[in-house]
């Protein structure tokens, strides 16, 4: 499941954490523990715990592949303790799950373990002392050699690794419907021009050609991301983060244009700005072929496949996948991906055996038993020499392109500060609204990073 980052959540969770955390610190929860101060990120891994054998993780994994692989790991673990400790899983829809978590950490009440995402969401649990520092931990049982080293790096901050990585290589690319493909005499689509002229092909033939559904926002905000890497490859993202550029650069401004064109042309779903990514309302789109294509991160590979298997479909079969094709005329690195290398990342608020033993559960999500299941399941788990155990082909093609990438851009809305990512996601929803001009919500985005490298400062 998606996996995406809670901006509207992080955003709220920094304005709480500023007004009233220091009240709540030093308050003890339900699990026993304690909460630590605001800023104090630092690792209390030596006391003792209060005695609780119950591990309290909050997820997202309500159904599918995802709940069924926790569901067997947390048994495995169970199992392998005995009576030392047990999971309280407790799974929340996506979008809901980020309001819960806000709200626990809000009021001191934050659980055991939670997964997360990596980036800014992640950053700010860890500011406020909802995370504790796990390189002892890793060392003892000898992770870092078992996960990809970019995907240690995002469950990182200041030199510490305060995440396990978890499930699912995330990347964006778009997957299509081969069998309309081949009805239409469609290739393949390598640049945009191409991507267009297979675009106009479905339409006159009354296929939608993306699904998407951009309530939430983020699902469009792929869309401008790639457009943009595109036009200009990584650097001028990377000039407008540190301020030696600006969001308003020509790539941003094309990104924005291009998505308002398509919106004209009719490429997207009648009132997709307000459809439910988490209720399934795209991926219906395309499970029906009313749609030809769904742009879309790599976790949904499990998903069609299960869905397909549960529903007794041989839809999976007419599913294929490409990465998202090039601007003509520019020399940006079209390997270049967008996503993150573990759709989710498990942290952890509590103490000394306790923590051990949550650490022990999340690392057993990377073991050869558990791993079999995420592969089976059609996702690709953030692990060195990963692509060994993949036999899916659809699986084989995207791990290739993760291996090929020159670079993988986090999403925007993860790796933004909080407030700068809000102009972006409702900046980007109205363009895809046609209710205000690109430049308009680029000019929006640059001013909230301006105020945020001010603050800085």
């Amino acid at each position: 499941m998606k996996r995406r980052a809670a901006k509207a959540a992080a955003v709220v969770l920094s304005i709480i954490m500023g007004l009233s955390l220091t009240g709540c610190a030093g308050s003890t929860n339900g699990n026993g523990k304690t909460s630590a101060k605001a800023g104090n990120n630092a690792a209390v891994t030596g006391k003792a715990d209060s005695g609780d054998k119950t591990i309290v993780f909050w997820n997202i994994g309500t159904e599918g592949a995802d709940k069924k692989i926790y569901e067997y790991a947390i048994s495995k673990f169970e199992k392998e303790a005995g009576n030392s400790y047990k999971i309280d899983n407790q799974s929340t829809q996506n979008d809901k799950y980020k309001e819960k978590l806000v709200i626990a950490m809000s009021s001191g009440e934050c659980p055991d373990a939670y997964t997360t995402w990596s980036g800014g969401p992640m950053n700010e649990y860890i500011k406020s002392g909802f995370a504790q520092p796990l390189d002892e931990l890793y060392e003892k049982y000898g992770l870092k050699d078992r996960f990809m080293e970019g995907a240690l790096e995002q469950a990182s901050y200041n030199g510490k690794i305060y995440g396990v990585p978890v499930k699912n290589i995330s990347i964006a690319g778009i997957y299509y419907n081969k069998d309309l493909f081949d009805k239409f005499n469609v290739k393949i689509p390598t640049t945009i021009s191409e991507l267009e002229k297979a675009s106009d092909t479905f339409l006159a033939n009354g296929i939608i050609p993306f699904a998407l559904a951009n309530g939430p926002k983020w699902t469009g905000s792929m869309y401008f991301q790639y457009l943009a890497a595109r036009k200009g490859g990584l650097e001028p993202f990377r000039n407008a983060c540190d301020g030696s550029g600006s969001f308003e650069e020509e790539c941003f401004v094309y990104g924005g244009e291009k998505i308002q064109e398509w919106v004209n042309k009719g490429y997207f779903p009648d009132g997709f700005n307000s459809m439910s990514e988490d209720d399934g309302q795209a991926k219906q789109l395309f499970y029906t072929e009313a749609a030809a294509m769904y742009l879309t991160g790599s976790w949904n590979t499990a998903a069609f496949k299960t869905d397909s298997e549960e529903g007794g479909s041989d839809f999976y079969s007419k599913v294929g996948w490409f990465s998202f094709p090039a601007v003509e005329g520019s020399s940006a690195d079209v390997s270049i991906l967008c996503g993150t290398l573990g759709d989710q990342f498990i942290s952890f608020n509590c103490t000394g055996e306790k923590l051990e033993a949550a650490f022990k559960f999340a690392a057993g999500l990377s073991d050869d038993d558990t791993v079999e299941q995420f592969v089976e399941a059609g996702m690709i788990p953030p692990l060195k020499g990963i692509e060994t155990k993949i036999t899916d082909p659809l699986s084989k093609q995207i791990v290739e392109a993760a291996n090929k990438a020159s670079a993988v851009q986090l999403w925007y809305d993860q790796y933004l500060n909080p407030s700068v990512a809000n102009a972006h996601l409702d900046g980007n929803q109205e363009v895809f609204g046609l209710t205000i001009t690109p430049k308009e919500a680029n000019k929006k985005m640059q001013e909230a990073q301006e105020e945020v490298l001010t603050g800085e400062k």
